[in-house]
């Protein structure tokens, strides 16, 4: 068993919701393990400290919990997952500084980034996979598992979202291992659907 700590950003059902008359149903369903961001009405964030015997039973977990408490709830966004130079150095207990300076010395061997511009962002797993890998430091299990199932869960969700177009000559498939993950993704076809259809 190990401690997994991650972030769930989800959409509530209403945008005009306000996501604290959600409190006593999120601790009433197992997330008394989460700290709740309430910032925004119709957002709410869920900051995990979960001890699972892994990272899929712990995300997987924890996304029943949230949608057995809010139906109807969407997930936005797993982290960590995309991280940019500043977030890297802190994780891994380095100054911003030494941290551009390790990438512009790595040159094309660094990952590469899933978004170049400002601020240039990366995937957690792939940087915390070439420490490991090239400068032999030693990586958090926890941290590499629950990063590496984030970008999966990501990617995942942006098939979802895809895959609710029929058209332009892509067709994408997205499977999940866990019910609590694929009704996931059926939600995300659905609002896309939805929401098409308020365009026309």
């Amino acid at each position: 068993m190990r401690e997994y700590e991650f972030t769930l950003k989800c959409r509530l059902p209403k945008q005009e919701t306000d996501p604290e008359m959600y409190l006593a149903a999120l601790a009433a369903s197992d997330c008394d393990d989460a700290l709740v961001g309430v910032g925004l009405n119709g957002r709410i964030a869920l900051d995990f400290a979960r001890i699972a015997p892994s990272a899929i039973e712990a995300v997987s977990s924890a996304l029943e919990n949230v949608h057995d408490a809010i139906p109807g709830a969407t997930l936005i966004e797993a982290t960590p997952d995309y991280v940019g130079l500043t977030d890297i150095a802190e994780l891994l207990g380095f100054s911003r500084q030494y941290m551009r300076k390790l990438v512009e010395r790595a040159g094309n061997e660094f990952p590469e980034p899933v978004h170049e511009g400002k601020p240039t962002l990366w995937h957690l797993t792939e940087v915390l996979d070439w420490f490991e890998l090239k400068e032999n430091r030693e990586i958090d299990p926890a941290m590499f598992e629950v990063s590496r199932l984030n970008m999966q869960l990501n990617l995942f969700k942006a098939f979802a979202k895809a895959s609710a177009f029929r058209q332009d000559g892509f067709r994408f498939r997205a499977e999940a291992p866990s019910k609590s993950l694929q009704r996931m993704f059926e939600l995300s076809r659905i609002g896309r659907r939805q929401h098409d259809r308020g365009r026309q």
